[in-house]
Parts: structure tokens; C-alpha cells; sequence
């Protein structure tokens, strides 16, 4: 008979109202000491582990804390510490945050998305590295939890497959080698691990949902008969998620003890009926969705088990999320002011614990000893879909938008119209939101302020930073975004069909967190959203002044979208909507208008066979929100960490006029991709960091740019930051784009004396 038993896979770190991140700032302050920041975030991890054990979680995870990020806390236990930062103590706080922030003569190391979600990860550098344990992080919070809890934890540990793959610093060819120098660390780990008594460990390796060739799974197969040779007194469940595991055969045919699979996300249902389940080997059901966060049908829910337990027959099955839950809010009793059919219609970290344990009880007593709950479970779901968010069935014309005239006619158009410099220089879009602007913002939202106090508060930031992007000498002005909270929320907010949470936090990447909108039902536009605000800064100056939005597919990609809603035909209703906002600013005589898309290369599935029809509804829809403004109008579009060459045809079916990308960690790289590709159209690729403090020297910016111009045609290269500026501070960001305009007169002075020659 099957035991049945119940596990998370990882907790959010934020805490509920997002103590964590306070800490953190403070300590990154000088505020707090580090002293003080490992004691209130002791506090708060062991509140988490708690919150599990009172729910009745058997395996509860530990180790699932960071204080910025899992991969970097991985990398620095190995002693991966990039070259410029060797001369620290590794284990120092203060040299581990430099490393992720920069400082004052090293940048950051490079950032990325953490497979396709909004997570980023700090990459790992191996080149000029020495590997060694300096510090076994999973022992440690499995001891404290013992210790202090009396709980035999689960830790968790980034898996050496995925460390690696996600790694930079080395040849294709040299993978198996970095795995056997790192090997030896794991099994100590491990073994460690195995001495101080604990019976499971998770190791996560969410690459094998990717496409790996046969050398590469033949080094997963060699990598954990290697731990299984030489690791002995200890439990593995091998944690898959995101995606439908490729070689599945052979992945369920691993020495480990448990295979954790995602059956929220991935076909893994139909492999085990088609292939089996190895019976001596327990199965992590993923049944709860740990990357969203409507409510689970638990007698959808209840049936699907059963089909899973039939089919597979393990040992044991373990109820669990199909990822770790940092990618929801912690819990949804704070939300006093949502809609109640939304309210309940949610689930954060917290409800999904208690689904867990409801899904667990059932199989393993029977349905009848939680009817309670699967009833509630119906009845919230039934109100959602009969409120008036679900009113009307989307319907979308089948139709695609396409500009009128190529891009090389549009910009003889263009330029005659707004007459810019060559290498013309402007920001992202959003500008540093000080500690009084998100202090008004509250006192507004409070009612401690009437509207017109804050509408004139909101001007008179606009008028003083039109007055500063004037004296800094930038060519394209942005209105710096002061009205908004977040560059998603604040469309969810104006766009019927969604809904806004108060507490719904998330981390993005490190203290930086996130409050996704909740994407309800049928999206429509109904009033006007940035145009007061964008042409009020446009009527205070001559120079252009950008339009900006959100593109639809961002907008979707982070949102909270409900499962029981199309997402190609979502999109294309988020399109239309942006449509009507995009003309509304045309309207208002504004001639440039940038549309983000940050998250296009995020949304993409990690299979690459799922790549084309992505990309096809990728596109549409974002001509079918910019490609009917006038050929004089300039359409910009902004992107994060994109593997340019991999997503090349999609970024050029856009069809914009200007693209840039945030590259500044990676600048070099994504340069080398202009030279496989033969891009026409205008591009910035940011040559300054804004996700570090530190202000970038003259002689760096001169590099970053006269790199990219070594493939780039000087006539198509924009000057900017890499991302928006809202979360730099004020001083940082002026003494920032001072350095940049002066570097880009500089190189325009010597191209234009060129030319004059």
C-alpha cells in the first residue's frame, strides 16, 4: 500500500509584509548592523518553518533562505567568487551583497531570469575560480531547525547540473570537467548532511525540463551514479519543475530515491501511464500550482491524484506545490479591500499549505473527512466564474495590425520630424521614486491626502525632473513615472477585468519585490490611462517627451492569470486595450512612444518546441497594440536579459523603430550577437547598470559604447541606462547620467569630425 505524505518545496522569504526586505535596506544602509540583520531574519525564517510544522507539512524544506539569492548563496558556499571580488572574505555579508550590487572599482556580477519566471538569479562566474567548500549553508539551516524547532527538515540544495548549465566563465566543452571538480563538494555536502542525522535532501534540477542533448544527459546520468556511489544514509529526491521532463525514462531511472515532477505544468501524467513509475521509488506529486495564485478545484485536484497514483503505484506519494512557493505572496488573510468573490477565489503560500494537507488527509482518510473543505473549494470557485469578471465570453477579430511603410522609410520620416543627434541619448523610462514620492503615494492611497494635493505633488516632481533631464542635456525626456507604483500594477489597476492586492508581494530580484496584479476575466479599456500625466510633461518642454506603457505581453507574463482563461486570447485582449492608450497619446501630440516588453523572452516555455507559437502570439499581439500609429510616430520597446540570438526573428517581426535591451552586465556578449545578425533598425543597448549603486566612470561607458559601435552602425545606436532608474537614488542616478551624456557627446564629436572629413 502506498504511504501518502505531504511536502513543500520551498517558503517565501519576504515575510508578510515584506520584513525581510526592510532588514536587508537597513543593513545595506547602515542603519542596522549585521548582527542585527541575522538576528531579525533568523526570526523570521524560523516563524516560516513554523508556520509548516502547524500546518502539518512531513517534509518541510530548510535552506530555502537567502538573504538575496539561492544561486549566489550556492556559488559562494563553493567558493565560485568571480576574480574582482577574491580579495574579500567570502564569508562576509557585506562582501557576499558586493558581489550582487557591485562596488565602488568591480561591477556586478551579471543577472538573470531564473528559467521563465520573474525571479532573477545572480549568474555564477567559474572562470579563475578555485572550488571548495568553504561553507555548508544546507547543514547549517538543517541543524538550526532541529535545534530550535525540533524539526527534521528537508534541505535543499541547488542541483549540480543546473548550477553549472546556469554558470558562465567556460567552453561548452569543459561542462563535464566543472561538474567533477564540484562533485567531490556536493557528496561532501551531503555526507555532512548524512552525519548529522537527516533522512531527506532535495536537490533541485529544474534543467531537465530543458532540451539537453544525449552528452548532457549522459552527465546527469554519471553526476548522480556518482553521489549514489559515494553517499550513503541519506534520502534524494531529485526535484524537477516548470516544464515536462525530457528523458524521462532515463530520469526516473536515476539512483535517487524520489523523483519530485511538476504535474501542474508538465505532461508527466500521460508519461507514466505511456512508460510507468519505478515502484521502489516515491513520487513528488506537484499537484498544487506553485507559480499562481487562484484557488486549486481540490476535487480536480483529488481525482488527478488518484489517476497519478494509479498509473505510477509508487512507494510513496508526496502531495506537494509543483515549485517552491517564492514565487506567490505569503498569505491572503491581509487582503482587507479586495473584492471577497477575488479574495476567496485566492490562494497564497499560506492557503496552498492548507491545500496540501486537505489533498494529503483525503487520499489518506478518505474524501468524506474534509468534505468541508472541497465543498468551500466549489462554491468559491462556482462565484468567480459566475461574477461579472467572467460576464462575457472573449472574443477577439481575427486580424493582423502590420505598420504601413518599412521601417527604412518611417525613419527619413521620423528623423525629419524630431530632428535628433547622432548616438541620442535618453532614459528607460521611469525615474528615481524617493522616499517622499512613495510616502505621498501612501498618504493618497490613505485618504490622509485629497486628490488634487497629490495630482499637484505628482506635478511638481514632473516639472523638476523635466527641468533636471533638460539640464543634463538628454535628448529624449521621459516624465519619470511618479504616478505609478509598478509598471504592470499600475495598467492592472486602470484595466477592467483585473484586480490589485494590498500585501501580494513577491520577489523579484533582491530586495526588490513585486506586486503582480490578479487577471480575473475579460480585459477591456475604458478611459484614458497615462496621457494626462505624459502630455502635462510633453507642454513643459520642447525637446520629445516619451510616451510610456507596458506591453501586453509583459503585462500577461507578469500577472497573476487565471487558469481557466485562454492566455493567447488574454493577450491579444490586453493588446487592443494598449491599442486605444497608444492612439489616445498620439492623439495628445506625443511622437514617441515606448511600449515595454521586458518579459517576452521570460514567457518563453523551456521547451523549444513550444518556441514558435509563443512567438507567433508574441508578436501579434504587440502589432496589434503599436502598428496602426502614423509612420511619423516612433515606436520604442524596451527588454530585459535577452539571448538576443536565440529570439532574433521575433524582436524583428516587432517591427519597432527602437529597441533597447538591458545588457550592461553582459554587455560584451550581447554585442557578439550583432555579429551573426544583420539588425536594421535603431537599438540602445544599456551601457550602465542601474541594479548597482555604484556610478559608472567615464572610461567604462566609453568602452560599452564604442564596443557595441565596432558591429553597430553608429546611426542606428541609442544611448541609455539599461532598465529604468526608479529604484536608484536621486544623486546617484544625476552623477550616473551626467558620465553617460558626457560620454556620448564625447563619441558623437569624434564620429561627427569623421564624417565632416
Amino acid at each position: 500500500m502506498t504511504t501518502i505524505l505531504s511536502a513543500n518545496l520551498g517558503y517565501p522569504r519576504i515575510g508578510e509584509k515584506r520584513e525581510w526586505k526592510k532588514a536587508i535596506e537597513a543593513f545595506w544602509q547602515g542603519d542596522i548592523s549585521e548582527q542585527s540583520l541575522k538576528a531579525q531574519t533568523k526570526n523570521l525564517r524560523l516563524n516560516n518553518l513554523k508556520k509548516q510544522k502547524e500546518q502539518g507539512i512531513d517534509l518541510i524544506p530548510t535552506g530555502d533562505f537567502s538573504f538575496y539569492d539561492h544561486v549566489l548563496d550556492t556559488a559562494v558556499a563553493f567558493n565560485i567568487i568571480p576574480e574582482r571580488f577574491q580579495h574579500h572574505d567570502p564569508t562576509d555579508l557585506a562582501s557576499y551583497f558586493a558581489i550582487a550590487r557591485g562596488e565602488t572599482n568591480a561591477v556586478a556580477a551579471e543577472m538573470t531570469k531564473w528559467f521563465n519566471t520573474n525571479y532573477h538569479y545572480i549568474v555564477p562566474e567559474l572562470s579563475g575560480t578555485s572550488p571548495k567548500l568553504i561553507e555548508n549553508r544546507a547543514l547549517y539551516y538543517y541543524q538550526e531547525a532541529k535545534e530550535e524547532l525540533d524539526i527534521d527538515g528537508k534541505p535543499v540544495i541547488v542541483g549540480p547540473v543546473t548550477f553549472v548549465k546556469l554558470a558562465k566563465g567556460y567552453q561548452e566543452d569543459e561542462l563535464e570537467s566543472w561538474l567533477n571538480r564540484l562533485l567531490p563538494l556536493y557528496e561532501q555536502v551531503l555526507n555532512e548532511l548524512a552525519a548529522a542525522g537527516a533522512s531527506w535532501v532535495q536537490i533541485d534540477e529544474p534543467i531537465l525540463g530543458t532540451n539537453l542533448s544525449e552528452k548532457e544527459i549522459q552527465l546527469v546520468e554519471q553526476v548522480y551514479q556518482s553521489i549514489d556511489n559515494n553517499v550513503s544514509g541519506i534520502q534524494i529526491i531529485l526535484q524537477t519543475y516548470f516544464e515536462t521532463v525530457q528523458h524521462y525514462q532515463r530520469i526516473t531511472a536515476l539512483p535517487v530515491k524520489g523523483i519530485g515532477l511538476d504535474f501542474v505544468h508538465g505532461d508527466h501524467l500521460e508519461l507514466i501511464q505511456k512508460f510507468g513509475f519505478p515502484s521502489d521509488k516515491v513520487l513528488g506529486a506537484g499537484i498544487i500550482n506553485g507559480r499562481n495564485v487562484w484557488r486549486a478545484n481540490l476535487e480536480e485536484k483529488y481525482q488527478f491524484l488518484q489517476n497519478i497514483q494509479q498509473a505510477a503505484n509508487p512507494e510513496t506519494l508526496i502531495v506537494q506545490p509543483s515549485c517552491s512557493l517564492l514565487h506567490v505572496p505569503v498569505t491572503k488573510h491581509l487582503e482587507e479591500k479586495l473584492d471577497t468573490v477575488v479574495k476567496d477565489g485566492l490562494s497564497f503560500a499560506n492557503e496552498k499549505l492548507e491545500e496540501l494537507q486537505i489533498l494529503t488527509t483525503a487520499l489518506q482518510a478518505g474524501k468524506q473527512s474534509v468534505a468541508d473543505a472541497f465543498k468551500a473549494s466549489q462554491q468559491a470557485i462556482a462565484k468567480l466564474d459566475q461574477s461579472e469578471y467572467r460576464s462575457q465570453t472573449p472574443t477577439i477579430a481575427k486580424h493582423k495590425a502590420k505598420r504601413e511603410i518599412s521601417f527604412a522609410e518611417r525613419k527619413k520620416l521620423q528623423q525629419a520630424s524630431l530632428n535628433l543627434p547622432l548616438l541620442p541619448t535618453t532614459t528607460i523610462g521611469s525615474l528615481p521614486q524617493t522616499p517622499q514620492v512613495k510616502r505621498t503615494r501612501t498618504k493618497w492611497r490613505k485618504g490622509e491626502i485629497s486628490d488634487q494635493a497629490y495630482e499637484e505633488f505628482i506635478g511638481s516632481e514632473t516639472r523638476r525632473w523635466i527641468q533636471i533631464q533638460e539640464d543634463l542635456d538628454l535628448d529624449v525626456l521621459v516624465h519619470g513615472e511618479f504616478e505609478r507604483n509598478d509598471m504592470v500594477e499600475y495598467f492592472g489597476e486602470k484595466l477592467k477585468g483585473f484586480a490589485v492586492t494590498e500585501f501580494g508581494w513577491v520577489q523579484s530580484y533582491g530586495s526588490r519585490c513585486v506586486k503582480p496584479p490578479l487577471l480575473a476575466g475579460n480585459v477591456e479599456w475604458e478611459k484614458a490611462i497615462t496621457v494626462k500625466e505624459i502630455a502635462y510633461a510633453q507642454s513643459l518642454t520642447d525637446r520629445p517627451v516619451k510616451g510610456m506603457l507596458t506591453g501586453p505581453v509583459t503585462i500577461l507574463n507578469w500577472s497573476f492569470v487565471h487558469e481557466e482563461l485562454p492566455r493567447f486570447t488574454v493577450q491579444d485582449q490586453i493588446a487592443l486595450a494598449l491599442e486605444k492608450e497608444v492612439l489616445a497619446l498620439e492623439e495628445a501630440g506625443i511622437n514617441i512612444i515606448q511600449v515595454d516588453e521586458p518579459a517576452l523572452r521570460e514567457g518563453l516555455p523551456l521547451d523549444r518546441l513550444k518556441w514558435p507559437a509563443y512567438f507567433d502570439a508574441a508578436v501579434n499581439a504587440f502589432q496589434l497594440a503599436t502598428a496602426t500609429v502614423k509612420s511619423e510616430t516612433q515606436i520604442h520597446t524596451h527588454m530585459c536579459y535577452s539571448e538576443f540570438g536565440e529570439i532574433y526573428e521575433a524582436i524583428d517581426g516587432l517591427d519597432v523603430d527602437v529597441i533597447s535591451i538591458e545588457t550592461s552586465r553582459s554587455h560584451g556578449e550581447m554585442v557578439e550577437t550583432f555579429e551573426k545578425n544583420d539588425y536594421k533598425k535603431d537599438i540602445g543597448l544599456g551601457v550602465y547598470d542601474i541594479h548597482s549603486p555604484r556610478v559608472p566612470t567615464l572610461q567604462e561607458l566609453e568602452v560599452n559604447i564604442k564596443r557595441a559601435l565596432e558591429t553597430i552602425d553608429v546611426e542606428q545606436f541609442w544611448i541609455n541606462p539599461d532598465c529604468g532608474l526608479k529604484t536608484r537614488r536621486e544623486t546617484e542616478t544625476i552623477a550616473a547620467l551626467e558620465k553617460m551624456v558626457e560620454a556620448a557627446k564625447k563619441i558623437r564629436e569624434q564620429y561627427t569630425t569623421i564624417k565632416q572629413q
